[in-house]
């Protein structure tokens, strides 16, 4: 088995490997105990990782890309086979319900479907005379040693952004998962090993500070992904690319949903509290703030009260649970200390959830569904990512007035609208600052054949992770021009 007396283990070289450094606890969100032990990996064994790697490297470049891609149509199948698994581990060590676990993994399971078209996605192009007797050819060639460094958020789902387009292009790949949630990579890289990757193709080692940065600044690390905060992205963003390394970093959100008089009620308050709420509003993707337009004021702030009043909040394996805990203690700390921020800018604490218990987890982090009314527009709550289950209300006269709210923030994740006139959405989608545009959607995650398009202080980078963008990020292009001259042919 890959744990040790709870401690979890890195994966090397296809091997797992006890780390020589010191542990620090896992914790169930739901009821805080201690669940596994994790090392935070100095940076010799990063260094030992990578340096596997780029042995692995030239054997793993040099398989046809239909080969590269069998143990990702095995890895398909195991996913399947262990989704209930897996889901059950993100919710103990992540807090979500299961249902969202589930999702969660199908969500992965799609990229990991998207990567097996490999070998139509990495084609070049072709010019045949581009000069009298001359082609060109452009070919996509693997960058090397790539690595992601991803949250505890979604621990299952955010690998898979950037894992199996990696390894179909023909790079090896190391993984730096969150050391808050490290238990979910240990499963997914026990049916990694089964898959049948070669050795040194794919890595996890477990950390913190120290071993990302030393992803950071190894010269054989030609490539780096992110997904967390914004000022822990731009710091990523600037010390890779100063060490002359590709980067993709997806920042924090404060993503805002325009609700217009015209809008179906019960369903946009249905669909919003799934949004604000869910995964305890700990997602890049959730609806933040809610800006109704004219006459929607009155019956949305209503509907939604009774939505944030009603919602059943507790552990995520126990029936009936619509939202789990937050992450950690601290965490619970700063989203209540923001929520007085709120009122102290003159904000309604219309839904409180602050100070609440669940039965049976007295000691977990719960911070229940939260809502402010009336938030000042120019305000620190109101451009402050909260990454929690609050759901901030402001209210304008009119679409152009709830444009230039949702294009007044310095984020650009995601921007929604709900509404039944076409030409409202078609202005909306056309002047909204954000990279992921939902209409009549509380959520707009895009499939994993489209890229994850955050923009602003949302994103720092050129390529977003999943799909065309994915290959792009990690490929490098080569030019080839050439001429054979008849004369010069073997004459038989």
């Amino acid at each position: 088995m890959p744990s040790a007396n709870g401690e979890l283990l890195n994966y090397v070289n296809g091997q797992w490997q006890r780390s020589s450094a010191a542990t620090i606890p896992v914790h169930n969100p739901a009821s805080n105990a201690v669940i596994a032990t994790v090392a935070l990996s100095p940076a010799a064994e990063v260094d030992e990782a990578v340096r596997l790697a780029q042995a692995a490297f030239l054997g793993w470049r040099a398989t046809p890309v239909v080969d590269r891609v069998q143990p990702l149509f095995r890895l398909k199948m195991l996913l399947e086979e262990n989704l209930d698994a897996i889901a059950r581990i993100i919710t103990e060590e992540c807090g979500k319900t299961y249902a969202e676990s589930v999702g969660e993994m199908r969500r992965g399971i799609e990229n990991v479907e998207t990567a097996c078209g490999m070998p139509s996605l990495i084609q070049g192009t072709n010019n045949e005379d581009i000069a009298s007797g001359i082609d060109e050819h452009m070919f996509r060639q693997p960058l090397g040693v790539v690595a992601a460094i991803t949250p505890f958020n979604f621990p299952g789902m955010i690998p898979f952004w950037f894992l199996p387009y990696a390894v179909a292009t023909g790079n090896c790949f190391i993984l730096k998962p969150s050391e808050k949630v490290p238990m979910t990579s240990e499963k997914i890289f026990q049916l990694l090993d089964q898959a049948g990757f070669p050795p040194g193709v794919l890595q996890l080692v477990n950390g913190g500070a120290e071993t990302v940065n030393a992803l950071l600044d190894h010269p054989m690390v030609r490539a780096i992904s992110f997904v967390g905060s914004t000022p822990v992205a731009k710091y990523v963003y600037q010390r890779a690319t100063a060490n002359g390394k590709r980067a993709q970093c997806q920042g924090g959100a404060k993503n805002p949903v325009v609700i217009m008089p015209d809008a179906d009620m019960e369903t946009t308050t249905r669909i919003m509290g799934d949004s604000a709420f869910g995964c305890a509003g700990q997602r890049c993707l959730a609806a933040s703030v809610a800006i109704t337009v004219g006459g929607a004021k009155n019956p949305f702030t209503e509907a939604m009260a009774d939505v944030a009043s009603s919602r059943t909040v507790g552990y995520g394996l126990d029936s009936g649970v619509q939202m789990g805990p937050v992450i950690t203690t601290e965490s619970k700390a700063r989203i209540e200390s923001l929520i007085e921020k709120g009122a102290a800018e003159g904000a309604q604490v219309l839904v409180d959830g602050r100070q609440k218990k669940v039965s049976g987890y007295e000691d977990g982090n719960w911070v229940f569904p939260t809502i402010l009314n009336d938030v000042n527009p120019g305000g620190e709550i109101a451009r402050t990512e909260i990454f929690g289950p609050v759901l901030s209300l402001m209210h304008a006269k009119d679409i152009d007035e709830a444009i230039a709210l949702v294009n007044n923030r310095a984020f650009g994740n995601m921007a929604c609208l709900f509404t039944r006139d076409g030409a409202v959405a078609r202005k909306f989608r056309y002047e909204a600052d954000a990279g992921n545009v939902g209409i009549n959607i509380g959520v707009a995650a895009p499939m994993a054949f489209f890229p994850f398009s955050g923009w602003n202080e949302s994103f720092f980078g050129d390529l977003h992770a999943q799909s065309r963008h994915g290959v792009e990020f990690y490929t490098q292009t080569k030019v080839v021009v050439e001429r054979w001259p008849l004369e010069w042919s073997r004459q038989f």
